[in-house]
């Protein structure tokens, strides 16, 4: 840090402390561990007794600056020896296998890991055995730096992590995205852009005729004119955005790289809030014309323009205003209740009803414009049908669940026979309905299994709402005997209802065989489809966004194989290039961000699969990169992860897996920089890179910025 940063960082340190401190100007070990904010309490007692010179049992100011001011501007050998101190717990000099054992359970609490006391002494003795130079027994703090100088990272960010739990936070940086389209924003935002100028212009050339087509008039009755010609067009167009079938055939032709399909629910939903505040203003200004002419008039009140039918106001009868007023009723209750807060707080029956009044609106909006029906013909056609076809697949004949398997956080993996002639792309997703947890609800889920599976499809479903949360619950009831006897009709309507059978319950997980009737309306398309044209594939998936993830590594790496070719003389084999007309992909970096251990047990044996795979059809292939990320790991960078994570570094190398996950793919802690990952990527030159991503939209800002300044294409996934 310069001069004027150490300055700053003193004041805010003395700040901290004196807000800290009580009346004694002293920090006990209690408040000290506040200040350290750590998970576990053995950390925070280590620094305490460290910091604490004079053995008095508390600290004071300058114990602690003069502390942290050895630790931030010391010499290497001040803060190894820091290190070193930690770790030898008893004080003797040296640091025995006990001592290390203990400080690397601990470490793996801070981390929310869990693993067995075996693979924690795996752990101890992996890092004991390397740093235990003269085989004596014990670490002693020259050979602990020897064995710490074979990891540079370490060493390089030990003067970052010795005092980063008590810095000042810092500046909020300002927002990344260019005020002013960039080439590369415009490269990502191109055809969304291009759409939305398009739409916007054509909403003012159409407000713009009917206004000027009715301004003898008078000003207000040309506003509601011209929002009038803009609501037929809107109305009508908001279908247009719900046609899933024709939006997935569209991603098959060469429309899909002009038109902003990805985003087409988006869409809906601005074209949604326009609608509405077109309609307040039409109705507005319709008002202010009728009180006028109320005015004018003097015999009429305004209430009888408004509540009364009258030849020549327009509409079907002279209804105009009456059907007006019902449909900005029914578009507020439809904006109200399709609010985030009301979907996703359990109350989703009360948004699929509401929104069904599309039936209604659009009845009243034939009644009520004499020209809406132009603008509605053709894509209320396609809607009806697609409707009727939508229909009668899902009713031709329920499918069956044919097994469940309740995996760890709350994780349910349906496995459902697949339909004859049921066809999908990798990525693809389907509207569900099981009778047995809600009659009328379809939630839309991506298919985990690969098209190349023939017999079933799999779901992967986390429980994050109401719907969600009852489906793993109904799955868990465990078939035990109730107390109190059932009448027998009940009891045989249950299990016919259920009919499942519990094959095994293994450490986290349970597998049922069942036949659970259910119905699946799809599949629909996503952004996921453009992988196969890609050169440079970049997956990114966050907790259960690696779902669509699934589907498209399964496909790839079956395509893989069919692409081996091997020599009939001496047998030697080789995977050629696998660019052809359906795939151009050249390599394929797969990202899995996951917040702790047990999330990443959801597809742990599929990923497993994988790497064994490619390993048989090309030994020391980088075809398929991994790279695995657990965020509430402590990174390299805080002290009380170093010696874990070179223990697991050690340990990874001598059994060549992972000991978190069990992969060959060593998982990194904390979140990605994805400044370094983009930049390695952009680094091997294997192609037009482009980021397909499925997780939370905050995450999603992040990683469109960083592609928008490598120049990558981005993808997000959206339902």
């Amino acid at each position: 840090m310069s001069a004027a940063e150490d300055a700053e960082w003193l004041r805010w340190v003395t700040k901290q402390f004196g807000s800290i401190a009580g009346e004694d100007k002293e920090i006990d070990l209690e408040e000290f561990k506040t200040a350290l904010q750590v998970k576990e309490s053995f950390f925070a007692e280590r620094f305490f007794a460290l910091f604490d010179s004079d053995g008095s049992g508390t600290i004071s100011l300058e114990e602690l600056l003069k502390a942290l001011s050895l630790l931030v501007h010391g010499s290497e050998t001040d803060k190894l020896r820091f290190l070193f101190q930690v770790y030898d717990v008893d004080g003797s000099g040296s640091i025995d296998p006990d001592e290390l054992r203990v400080v690397l359970r601990w470490c793996l609490r801070e981390s929310a890991i869990a693993l067995p006391e075996e693979r924690l002494g795996d752990l101890t003795l992996a890092l004991f055995e390397a740093a235990d130079k003269d085989h004596s027994g014990s670490i002693t703090f020259e050979e602990l730096r020897e064995e710490l100088e074979g990891f540079p990272e370490v060493m390089e960010n030990l003067t970052i992590s010795a005092a980063s739990w008590l810095k000042p936070p810092p500046p909020a940086e300002s927002s990344r995205r260019p005020r002013c389209p960039t080439r590369a924003y415009w490269h990502n935002h191109r055809s969304k852009l291009a759409f939305l100028g398009g739409y916007a212009g054509l909403n003012l050339l159409l407000f713009a005729l009917a206004a000027l087509q009715h301004a003898g008039r008078g000003g207000w009755l040309a506003v509601a004119r011209g929002c009038g010609q803009c609501l037929n067009f809107n109305c009508a167009f908001l279908a247009v955005l719900m046609l899933r079938r024709c939006l997935t055939w569209l991603r098959a032709t060469p429309m899909a790289k002009v038109l902003p399909l990805d985003q087409h629910v988006v869409f809906h939903q601005l074209v949604g809030y326009v609608v509405l505040v077109l309609a307040a203003v039409h109705t507005g200004a319709h008002v202010a014309n009728f009180s006028r002419l109320a005015q004018q008039d003097g015999r009429h009140a305004l209430a009888e323009y408004l509540l009364s039918a009258r030849p020549g106001v327009g509409g079907l009868g002279g209804t105009a205003s009456q059907t007006g007023l019902a449909l900005q009723g029914l578009l507020a209750a439809m904006l109200a209740f399709s609010s985030p807060c009301v979907r996703r707080s359990g109350h989703f029956e009360v948004f699929y009803w509401t929104h069904l009044s599309y039936i209604s609106v659009w009845t009243l909006l034939i009644l009520h414009g004499p020209h809406f029906w132009k603008w509605f013909v053709v894509p209320g056609c396609l809607f009806v049908l697609e409707k009727v076809v939508g229909l009668a697949w899902r009713r031709a004949g329920g499918l069956r669940i044919v097994e469940v398997n309740l995996l760890p956080s709350k994780v349910t993996h349906l496995v459902i026979e697949r339909p004859q002639f049921f066809h999908y792309k990798p990525g693809d997703y389907v509207y569900l309905n099981i009778p047995a947890i809600a009659t009328y609800e379809w939630h839309p889920f991506t298919i985990s299994s690969a098209p190349e599976q023939q017999e079933t499809l799999w779901l992967h479903i986390r429980s994050l709402g109401q719907w969600t949360n009852k489906l793993y619950e109904y799955f868990q009831q465990a078939e035990s005997p109730s107390p109190e006897p059932k009448p027998l009709s009940k009891s045989l309507r249950e299990k016919r209802r259920r009919c499942w059978v519990q094959v095994s319950t293994g450490l986290g997980e349970t597998r049922r065989l069942c036949s659970i009737k259910c119905y699946i309306d799809g599949p629909y398309g996503t952004p996921t489809r453009r992988i196969f044209t890609s050169e440079h594939a970049v997956l990114i998936g966050a907790g259960i966004g690696i779902t669509p993830f699934a589907s498209i590594l399964q496909s790839i790496m079956h395509r893989y194989r069919r692409r081996k070719q091997s020599c009939p003389s001496c047998h030697h084999s080789w995977c050629e290039d696998l660019r052809d007309e359906e795939m151009t992909l050249r390599k394929v970096d797969f990202i899995w961000i996951n917040r702790d251990q047990k999330h990443f047990e959801w597809f742990v044996s599929l990923l497993t699969k994988l790497e064994m795979e490619q390993a048989e059809q090309e030994p020391g292939g980088r075809f398929l990169e991994m790279h695995m990320y657990m965020t509430s790991a402590l990174s390299k960078n805080d002290m009380k992860a170093i010696g874990l994570q070179m223990a697991l570094d050690l340990l990874a190398a001598k059994e060549q897996r992972d000991a978190i996950t069990g992969l060959r793919t060593r998982t990194q802690p904390g979140r990605p920089d994805w400044s370094k990952v983009f930049g390695k990527v952009a680094e091997e030159k294997r192609g037009k890179v482009q980021v397909f991503f499925c997780g939370s939209p905050a995450l999603a800002k992040v990683i469109r910025a960083h592609c928008e300044h490598f120049g990558f294409r981005f993808f997000q996934e959206n339902f």
